[in-house]
Protein backbone atom coordinates (compact mmCIF):
# COMPACT_ATOMS: atom_id res chain seq x y z
CA UNK A 1 0.00 0.00 0.00
CA UNK A 2 1.32 3.42 -0.86
CA UNK A 3 2.07 5.98 1.89
CA UNK A 4 -0.78 8.35 2.66
CA UNK A 5 1.06 11.34 1.18
CA UNK A 6 1.16 9.58 -2.19
CA UNK A 7 -2.54 8.87 -2.45
CA UNK A 8 -5.72 10.87 -2.30
CA UNK A 9 -6.14 14.61 -2.59
CA UNK A 10 -3.38 16.76 -1.22
CA UNK A 11 -3.96 19.09 1.70
CA UNK A 12 -3.30 22.80 1.14
CA UNK A 13 0.04 22.46 2.88
CA UNK A 14 0.95 19.34 0.93
CA UNK A 15 0.05 20.99 -2.35
CA UNK A 16 2.55 23.67 -1.43
CA UNK A 17 5.21 21.16 -0.41
CA UNK A 18 8.69 22.65 -0.78
CA UNK A 19 11.44 20.95 -2.59
CA UNK A 20 9.51 20.03 -5.71
CA UNK A 21 11.30 22.78 -7.58
CA UNK A 22 14.62 22.04 -5.92
CA UNK A 23 17.38 21.05 -8.34
CA UNK A 24 17.58 17.29 -8.69
CA UNK A 25 20.83 15.43 -8.20
CA UNK A 26 22.83 15.35 -11.39
CA UNK A 27 24.34 12.25 -12.89
CA UNK A 28 27.82 13.56 -12.14
CA UNK A 29 29.12 12.58 -8.69
CA UNK A 30 30.33 15.27 -6.33
CA UNK A 31 33.91 15.31 -5.09
CA UNK A 32 32.66 14.22 -1.65
CA UNK A 33 30.88 11.21 -3.18
CA UNK A 34 33.99 10.18 -5.08
CA UNK A 35 36.13 10.49 -1.95
CA UNK A 36 33.68 8.44 0.12
CA UNK A 37 33.48 5.65 -2.44
CA UNK A 38 37.23 5.62 -2.98
CA UNK A 39 37.77 5.27 0.78
CA UNK A 40 35.39 2.30 0.87
CA UNK A 41 36.69 0.66 -2.31
CA UNK A 42 39.08 -1.61 -0.44
CA UNK A 43 36.67 -2.60 2.34
CA UNK A 44 35.57 -6.23 2.32
CA UNK A 45 31.80 -6.64 1.75
CA UNK A 46 31.17 -8.61 4.94
CA UNK A 47 29.44 -8.01 8.31
CA UNK A 48 31.53 -5.99 10.75
CA UNK A 49 34.03 -4.91 8.11
CA UNK A 50 36.66 -2.46 9.38
CA UNK A 51 36.59 1.00 7.78
CA UNK A 52 39.61 3.22 7.03
CA UNK A 53 38.34 6.15 9.15
CA UNK A 54 35.25 5.25 11.20
CA UNK A 55 33.41 8.09 12.89
CA UNK A 56 31.02 5.71 14.68
CA UNK A 57 31.96 2.29 16.05
CA UNK A 58 29.74 -0.16 17.93
CA UNK A 59 30.78 -3.52 19.36
CA UNK A 60 28.83 -6.23 21.16
CA UNK A 61 25.59 -4.24 21.30
CA UNK A 62 22.78 -6.43 22.62
CA UNK A 63 19.26 -5.55 23.75
CA UNK A 64 16.59 -8.01 24.79
CA UNK A 65 12.98 -7.38 25.76
CA UNK A 66 11.99 -10.29 27.95
CA UNK A 67 12.91 -13.40 26.01
CA UNK A 68 13.09 -11.61 22.65
CA UNK A 69 16.49 -10.42 21.46
CA UNK A 70 15.81 -7.26 19.44
CA UNK A 71 19.44 -6.31 18.73
CA UNK A 72 22.57 -8.47 18.77
CA UNK A 73 25.21 -6.61 16.76
CA UNK A 74 28.74 -7.96 16.97
CA UNK A 75 30.43 -4.99 15.28
CA UNK A 76 29.53 -2.06 13.05
CA UNK A 77 31.68 0.82 11.79
CA UNK A 78 30.45 3.87 9.88
CA UNK A 79 32.95 5.53 7.55
CA UNK A 80 33.51 9.25 8.06
CA UNK A 81 32.22 11.47 5.25
CA UNK A 82 30.02 8.78 3.73
CA UNK A 83 26.31 8.08 3.36
CA UNK A 84 25.58 4.71 4.96
CA UNK A 85 22.17 3.04 4.73
CA UNK A 86 20.88 0.69 7.41
CA UNK A 87 18.26 -1.58 5.86
CA UNK A 88 16.36 -4.74 6.69
CA UNK A 89 12.88 -6.22 6.87
CA UNK A 90 10.29 -4.93 9.35
CA UNK A 91 11.24 -6.02 12.85
CA UNK A 92 14.94 -6.38 12.01
CA UNK A 93 15.93 -4.10 14.92
CA UNK A 94 17.04 -1.06 12.93
CA UNK A 95 15.22 1.63 14.92
CA UNK A 96 16.03 -0.09 18.22
CA UNK A 97 19.70 -0.05 17.21
CA UNK A 98 19.36 3.67 16.41
CA UNK A 99 17.79 4.26 19.83
CA UNK A 100 20.65 2.45 21.56
CA UNK A 101 23.34 4.41 19.71
CA UNK A 102 21.68 7.77 20.41
CA UNK A 103 20.93 7.27 24.10
CA UNK A 104 17.16 6.88 23.86
CA UNK A 105 17.49 3.30 25.13
CA UNK A 106 20.21 1.42 26.99
CA UNK A 107 21.81 -1.80 25.74
CA UNK A 108 22.20 -4.82 27.99
CA UNK A 109 25.82 -5.14 26.85
CA UNK A 110 28.20 -3.47 24.43
CA UNK A 111 30.28 -0.38 23.79
CA UNK A 112 30.12 2.34 21.17
CA UNK A 113 32.12 5.44 20.39
CA UNK A 114 31.64 8.56 18.32
CA UNK A 115 34.65 10.37 16.91
CA UNK A 116 36.89 8.36 19.21
CA UNK A 117 34.96 9.17 22.40
CA UNK A 118 33.04 6.59 24.44
CA UNK A 119 29.31 7.38 24.31
CA UNK A 120 28.00 4.88 26.86
CA UNK A 121 25.83 6.67 29.41
CA UNK A 122 25.88 9.99 27.51
CA UNK A 123 22.46 11.66 27.44
CA UNK A 124 20.89 12.33 24.01
CA UNK A 125 21.10 16.12 24.36
CA UNK A 126 24.80 15.88 25.18
CA UNK A 127 25.36 13.65 22.15
CA UNK A 128 23.69 16.32 20.01
CA UNK A 129 25.95 18.97 21.50
CA UNK A 130 28.96 16.84 20.54
CA UNK A 131 27.81 16.66 16.92
CA UNK A 132 25.77 13.43 16.74
CA UNK A 133 22.13 14.19 15.97
CA UNK A 134 19.14 12.16 14.81
CA UNK A 135 15.65 12.49 13.42
CA UNK A 136 12.73 10.19 14.14
CA UNK A 137 10.54 7.89 12.10
CA UNK A 138 7.53 9.73 13.55
CA UNK A 139 8.34 13.42 13.41
CA UNK A 140 8.78 15.25 16.72
CA UNK A 141 7.84 18.80 15.75
CA UNK A 142 6.05 20.87 18.38
CA UNK A 143 2.79 21.37 16.54
CA UNK A 144 1.54 24.35 18.56
CA UNK A 145 4.69 26.38 18.06
CA UNK A 146 5.53 28.28 14.85
CA UNK A 147 8.02 26.70 12.47
CA UNK A 148 10.67 29.32 13.29
CA UNK A 149 10.38 28.58 17.02
CA UNK A 150 10.77 24.84 16.34
CA UNK A 151 13.97 25.66 14.49
CA UNK A 152 15.37 27.87 17.23
CA UNK A 153 14.88 25.12 19.80
CA UNK A 154 17.44 23.03 17.93
CA UNK A 155 20.35 25.36 18.64
CA UNK A 156 22.70 24.31 21.43
CA UNK A 157 24.40 26.39 24.12
CA UNK A 158 21.66 29.00 24.33
CA UNK A 159 22.45 31.49 27.09
CA UNK A 160 18.81 32.33 27.69
CA UNK A 161 18.04 28.76 28.75
CA UNK A 162 19.46 29.50 32.19
CA UNK A 163 16.71 31.18 34.17
CA UNK A 164 18.98 33.79 35.72
CA UNK A 165 20.21 34.86 32.29
CA UNK A 166 16.62 34.97 31.07
CA UNK A 167 15.97 37.82 33.48
CA UNK A 168 18.63 39.96 31.77
CA UNK A 169 17.87 40.26 28.03
CA UNK A 170 21.25 41.83 27.36
CA UNK A 171 22.97 38.52 28.04
CA UNK A 172 21.16 36.60 25.30
CA UNK A 173 19.60 39.05 22.81
CA UNK A 174 22.51 39.06 20.35
CA UNK A 175 22.85 35.27 20.41
CA UNK A 176 19.10 34.96 19.90
CA UNK A 177 19.32 37.11 16.78
CA UNK A 178 22.20 35.00 15.44
CA UNK A 179 20.23 31.79 16.06
CA UNK A 180 17.18 33.19 14.30
CA UNK A 181 19.28 34.25 11.31
CA UNK A 182 20.75 30.73 11.09
CA UNK A 183 17.23 29.26 11.32
CA UNK A 184 16.00 31.51 8.52
CA UNK A 185 18.90 30.44 6.31
CA UNK A 186 18.05 26.77 6.82
CA UNK A 187 14.33 27.33 6.23
CA UNK A 188 15.19 29.00 2.95
CA UNK A 189 17.55 26.16 2.01
CA UNK A 190 14.83 23.57 2.67
CA UNK A 191 12.18 25.75 1.01
CA UNK A 192 10.14 26.13 4.18
CA UNK A 193 10.58 29.88 4.50
CA UNK A 194 7.03 30.50 3.28
CA UNK A 195 5.80 28.53 6.31
CA UNK A 196 8.08 30.36 8.75
CA UNK A 197 5.38 31.83 10.97
CA UNK A 198 2.80 29.06 10.57
CA UNK A 199 2.21 26.51 13.29
CA UNK A 200 4.23 23.34 12.74
CA UNK A 201 0.96 21.41 12.97
CA UNK A 202 -0.10 22.99 9.68
CA UNK A 203 2.76 21.31 7.79
CA UNK A 204 2.23 18.24 5.64
CA UNK A 205 4.00 14.98 6.49
CA UNK A 206 6.73 15.67 3.96
CA UNK A 207 7.25 19.20 5.22
CA UNK A 208 7.62 17.92 8.77
CA UNK A 209 10.38 15.58 7.57
CA UNK A 210 12.15 18.58 6.07
CA UNK A 211 11.65 20.57 9.28
CA UNK A 212 13.23 17.77 11.32
CA UNK A 213 16.24 17.62 9.02
CA UNK A 214 16.62 21.40 9.02
CA UNK A 215 16.30 21.58 12.82
CA UNK A 216 18.97 18.87 13.20
CA UNK A 217 21.39 21.09 11.27
CA UNK A 218 20.94 23.87 13.84
CA UNK A 219 23.50 21.99 15.98
CA UNK A 220 26.19 22.06 13.24
CA UNK A 221 26.53 18.25 13.45
CA UNK A 222 29.24 16.00 12.08
CA UNK A 223 27.03 12.87 12.06
CA UNK A 224 23.36 13.00 11.03
CA UNK A 225 21.22 9.92 11.70
CA UNK A 226 17.91 9.80 9.83
CA UNK A 227 15.23 7.27 10.73
CA UNK A 228 13.15 6.49 7.63
CA UNK A 229 13.29 9.99 6.11
CA UNK A 230 11.14 8.89 3.13
CA UNK A 231 8.30 7.29 5.10
CA UNK A 232 4.97 8.85 4.12
CA UNK A 233 6.56 11.33 1.69
CA UNK A 234 5.08 11.92 -1.76
CA UNK A 235 7.25 10.95 -4.76
CA UNK A 236 7.99 14.51 -5.89
CA UNK A 237 9.32 15.47 -2.46
CA UNK A 238 11.45 12.34 -2.29
CA UNK A 239 13.64 13.72 -5.07
CA UNK A 240 14.22 16.87 -3.04
CA UNK A 241 15.01 14.91 0.13
CA UNK A 242 17.50 12.80 -1.82
CA UNK A 243 19.28 15.95 -2.94
CA UNK A 244 19.30 17.35 0.61
CA UNK A 245 20.82 14.15 2.04
CA UNK A 246 23.53 14.19 -0.61
CA UNK A 247 24.10 17.84 0.24
CA UNK A 248 24.90 16.90 3.84
CA UNK A 249 27.74 14.66 2.65
CA UNK A 250 28.94 17.33 0.24
CA UNK A 251 29.25 19.73 3.20
CA UNK A 252 31.49 17.29 5.07
CA UNK A 253 28.92 15.56 7.27
CA UNK A 254 28.47 11.83 7.70
CA UNK A 255 24.99 10.37 7.20
CA UNK A 256 23.60 7.13 8.62
CA UNK A 257 19.97 6.47 7.70
CA UNK A 258 17.35 3.77 8.09
CA UNK A 259 15.22 3.26 4.99
CA UNK A 260 12.89 0.83 3.21
CA UNK A 261 12.88 2.73 -0.10
CA UNK A 262 15.42 0.67 -2.03
CA UNK A 263 15.50 3.10 -4.95
CA UNK A 264 16.70 5.81 -2.57
CA UNK A 265 19.19 3.45 -0.94
CA UNK A 266 20.70 2.56 -4.29
CA UNK A 267 20.68 6.18 -5.48
CA UNK A 268 22.45 7.92 -2.61
CA UNK A 269 24.28 5.33 -0.48
CA UNK A 270 28.03 4.79 -0.50
CA UNK A 271 27.72 1.77 1.80
CA UNK A 272 24.85 -0.42 3.01
CA UNK A 273 24.48 -2.37 6.27
CA UNK A 274 21.74 -5.03 6.36
CA UNK A 275 20.06 -6.25 9.55
CA UNK A 276 17.72 -9.20 10.03
CA UNK A 277 16.39 -10.59 13.31
CA UNK A 278 18.58 -8.16 15.25
CA UNK A 279 21.87 -9.13 13.61
CA UNK A 280 23.99 -7.62 10.85
CA UNK A 281 23.86 -10.17 8.03
CA UNK A 282 25.59 -8.26 5.23
CA UNK A 283 27.54 -5.13 4.35
CA UNK A 284 28.75 -3.71 1.07
CA UNK A 285 28.10 -1.27 -1.72
CA UNK A 286 24.53 -1.02 -3.05
CA UNK A 287 25.52 -3.27 -5.97
CA UNK A 288 27.03 -5.83 -3.59
CA UNK A 289 23.90 -5.89 -1.46
CA UNK A 290 21.42 -6.13 -4.32
CA UNK A 291 22.97 -9.46 -5.41
CA UNK A 292 23.74 -10.85 -1.94
CA UNK A 293 21.89 -14.18 -1.37
CA UNK A 294 21.56 -13.57 2.38
CA UNK A 295 19.84 -10.23 1.74
CA UNK A 296 17.51 -11.69 -0.88
CA UNK A 297 16.63 -14.49 1.54
CA UNK A 298 15.95 -12.02 4.39
CA UNK A 299 13.63 -9.89 2.26
CA UNK A 300 12.00 -12.43 -0.04
CA UNK A 301 12.56 -15.87 1.48
CA UNK A 302 14.56 -18.84 0.33
CA UNK A 303 11.95 -19.80 -2.31
CA UNK A 304 12.20 -16.49 -4.18
CA UNK A 305 12.27 -17.05 -7.94
CA UNK A 306 10.74 -20.53 -7.97
CA UNK A 307 7.38 -22.13 -7.31
CA UNK A 308 6.64 -23.31 -3.78
CA UNK A 309 5.03 -26.37 -5.41
CA UNK A 310 8.46 -27.66 -6.42
CA UNK A 311 9.05 -28.97 -2.89
CA UNK A 312 5.73 -30.86 -2.76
Amino acid sequence: MLPSDATGPASPAAADDPGVDAPLATAAESDAARRARAALAGVAPEPGAAKPDPILTAAGIRRAFGGIVAVDVERVEVQRGSITALIGPNGAGKTTFFNLLTGFDKPDTGTWSFDGKDMAGVAPHRMAARGMVRTFQLTKSLTKLPVIENMKLGATGQKGEKWWNGLIPGTWKQQEAEIEARADQLLQRFKLDHMRDEYAGALSGGQRKLLEMARALMTDPTLVMLDEPMAGVNPALKQSLNAHVKGLRDEGMTVLFVEHDMDMVHDISDWVIVMAEGRVIAEGTPDDISSNPAVIDAYLGMHQGRSLLEDL
